[in-house]
């Protein structure tokens, strides 16, 4: 008897999952198999239909700042991991969903109820709350076949077919830069990780509202994370004109000594070293001690001849020795 009601418990525990579609091939097999021969289980699908389908009618409007925070938190969590794994030659994606189904790294054991949850969440939020995007069945549109995929077909029980659809459906927001729930959107497209071009438009929108401290943060992520060079350069722009403030000027300083770019890094020295060379009468006040301190660290790795060079200048400029002690 145990045994029957551990099997139940389990499959149980991938009902949800099995209405969202995020069960491999071979598992939705075994949970039909089983639910053939369990009246119970049935039983247990039904309800899960029924929360299924109120899901499915809820309009769920969260606060846009709330919204943003999440997937900024979700963006940056991602791309510290992924930068993590990469090192150490690991799939990040894989080690994600493990830890949301609380499965053992080997791939032995059963998905918890917790980490099902968790799944089931991202999907459904995902669906109905993140903006332009949404996937449902009641009420879509067949007029655009490329916004839909046929995901199974089976026969119905009147004797007809039962095909299930994923779908996207999107729709326009607008209002202007002051739109607290525009500006939200724009932030969330800046991080956006699989899209460059639009990352590079958003950030050029965002440049002409530097001076609040929610845009800077997002330039400044975007300096410093964003894989896309255009979308870095485009950055910096933007926080040319808080150049003298003291995040600002350590994100230039983390790009001069990171980033595989020689352009961006050239840009870095230009922004950091401004009014060096000018006829001010006190050059060697032009600069901080933090500033020299990396442009010496600097000539201890840049491998580019014009990097190097535009550096060795600046310090010579400043009477500062270009090795560091």
């Amino acid at each position: 008897m145990n045994g029957k009601n551990d099997s139940c418990e389990m499959i149980r525990t991938q009902l949800a999952m099995l209405l969202y579609g995020e069960l491999s091939f071979d598992e939705e097999e075994a949970v039909d198999a089983h639910l053939e021969s369990c009246a119970e289980c049935r039983a247990a699908l039904d309800r899960e239909r029924v929360l299924h389908a109120a899901f499915d009618q809820a309009e769920i409007e969260p606060p846009a700042q709330v919204l943003w925070e999440s997937r900024q938190n979700l963006q940056e969590r991602i791309a510290s991991e992924h930068a993590l794994t990469s090192s150490r030659g690991a799939n990040w994606w894989d080690q994600f969903v493990d830890a949301l189904m609380l499965r053992p790294a080997n791939g032995s054991g059963w998905m918890k109820p917790a980490g099902a949850l968790a799944l089931v969440t991202l999907g459904f939020l995902a669906a109905r709350v993140v903006p332009n995007a949404g996937v449902g069945v009641v009420g879509m549109s067949m007029a655009d076949p490329g916004a839909q995929r046929v995901r199974s077909v089976e026969p119905a029980p009147n004797g007809g077919i039962q095909i299930v659809l994923d779908e996207t459906r999107q729709r326009i927001v607008s209002g202007g830069l002051d739109d607290q729930n525009i500006r939200v959107l724009l932030l969330s497209a800046a991080k956006d990780p699989s899209d460059p071009g639009l990352r590079y438009e958003t950030v050029g929108i965002l440049n002409d509202r530097a001076q609040t401290a929610e845009v800077r943060d997002t330039l400044i992520y975007a300096l410093e994370h964003d894989e896309n060079a255009g979308v870095r350069l485009k950055a910096m722009d933007g926080l040319k004109p808080f150049v003298l403030q003291p995040e600002v000027r350590k994100a230039l300083a983390g790009v001069l000594l990171s980033d595989g770019n020689p352009g961006m890094r050239t840009q870095a020295i230009d922004l950091l070293t401004q009014g060096v060379g000018e006829s001010t009468g006190n050059i060697g006040n032009a600069l901080d001690r933090d500033v020299i301190g990396t442009l010496q660290e600097l000539m201890n790795r840049e491998n580019n001849a014009y990097v190097r060079q535009r550096g060795q200048r600046v310090l010579q400029l400043v009477n500062a020795s270009p090795e560091t002690y």
